[in-house]
């Protein structure tokens, strides 16, 4: 072996030409001090998101606990924030202390107005599983990504005439969409930042009091809104590829250059606890069962998931006297309302959160 070819064997493994280890190159060292800090760092943040989880799950325990929770002054720090919010709640129609800060702030989680649109086949940014809110009026279909929908929460837009929100709250997986005129006018939607029932809270852009607004009240809860209900429109919960299947010539939401690969609720929905109290609650399916809400003017009712099968995918009956037909793709393992009376109205939710804003509901077996 020349002393070159030694040399290099000592520069490459820190050893030297007859294998004894010799001195680390200062590089390597480095390297793997910085590897101990590294797994140091990592421990700790863990150590710390176990413990705000853990202070978070005391919520969904037990009442006993929740109670003692609250009155040892988180609620209280609550109360002292939502005093200082620039929302009126004079005419608040729930319980005040009911609602929460769920954190970002009002406007922390941005809304999306005059938002871009693609051609099905430029949207590279989707997968096949990914899951979308389809939504068709008249010739034209849109399809709004999951993906970008748990960054924004609400959509304002428009197709032809109908000025529309399209909504999602990933804490209760709940999609709506809604009609934007409203008695008050047209109105514009943001994101308030509190949460009623661990729900959205839509705050009304349009109105100088800015009225509170709840998605799956489907009602203004405070302001000049307080006691108004938006009107409900058709919509799908499926993935990218059953959509586009169905509707080759949907426009797809633009991502507009953001970045929306990491999902910040992952593992959420895998654990049956909540991250804010909700009342009441029933233990009928499990907590966060994904259900297709119906309702009608006196009747509602919710149509499990799990009750559909490959043998079991068309539910037609009557409710409050009037025609529903659901379908479910075991494909796409999605529920799709094919035929519905008028006055009859849909949505997609968490069972616990269908059941907080439903609990006279029925559930079909």
């Amino acid at each position: 072996m020349t002393n070159d070819q030694q040399e290099r064997i000592e520069r490459s493994d820190g050893r030297d030409g007859e294998g004894r280890v010799g001195k680390q190159p200062r590089a390597v060292v480095a390297r793997r001090m910085w590897g101990v800090v590294e797994i140091l760092l990592f421990a700790l943040i863990v150590a710390v998101a176990w413990q705000i989880y853990s202070s978070i799950a005391v919520w969904n325990d037990d009442p006993k606990r929740n109670t003692a929770f609250l009155i040892n002054g988180n609620e209280q720090a609550r109360n002292s924030r939502i005093a200082n919010i620039p929302f009126d709640l004079s005419h608040v129609t729930v319980p005040a202390n009911e609602i929460r800060d769920g954190g970002p702030g009002k406007d922390g989680i941005p809304a999306l107005s005059d938002p871009n649109f693609l051609e099905a086949a430029d949207a590279y940014y989707l997968q096949g599983e990914d899951r979308v809110i389809g939504f068709v009026s008249g010739d034209e279909a849109r399809a709004y990504p999951l993906k970008i929908l748990m960054y924004h929460e609400i959509v304002n837009d428009r197709i032809g005439d109908v000025p529309l929100a399209v909504t999602y709250c990933p804490l209760c997986d709940s999609a709506m969409v809604f009609d934007r005129r409203t008695p008050l006018g047209e109105r514009a939607f943001g994101v308030s930042g509190l949460l009623y029932n661990s729900n959205v809270l839509m705050y009304d852009r349009s109105d100088m009091a800015e009225s509170l607004w709840s998605q799956l009240q489907t009602k203004g809860i405070s302001g000049p809104a307080s006691k108004l209900t938006l009107k409900t429109l058709p919509l799908e919960l499926t993935t990218w590829q059953d959509w586009r299947s169905r509707h080759p010539m949907t426009k797809v939401l633009s991502t507009d250059g953001r970045y929306y690969g990491r999902d910040p609720y992952a593992g959420y929905y895998d654990r049956p606890q909540l991250m804010f109290p909700v009342q009441p609650m029933s233990d009928k399916l499990p907590t966060k069962a994904r259900v297709l809400g119906v309702w009608t003017a006196n009747t509602s009712r919710a149509y499990p998931e799990s009750i559909f099968s490959k043998e079991r995918t068309r539910i037609e009956e009557q409710i409050d006297g009037k025609k529903i037909v659901i379908n479910f793709d075991p494909q796409s393992r999605s529920l799709r309302v094919v035929q519905a009376d008028e006055g009859v109205q849909w949505l997609y939710s968490l069972w616990f959160a269908w059941y907080a804003f439903h609990p006279e509901t029925s559930v079909v077996e």
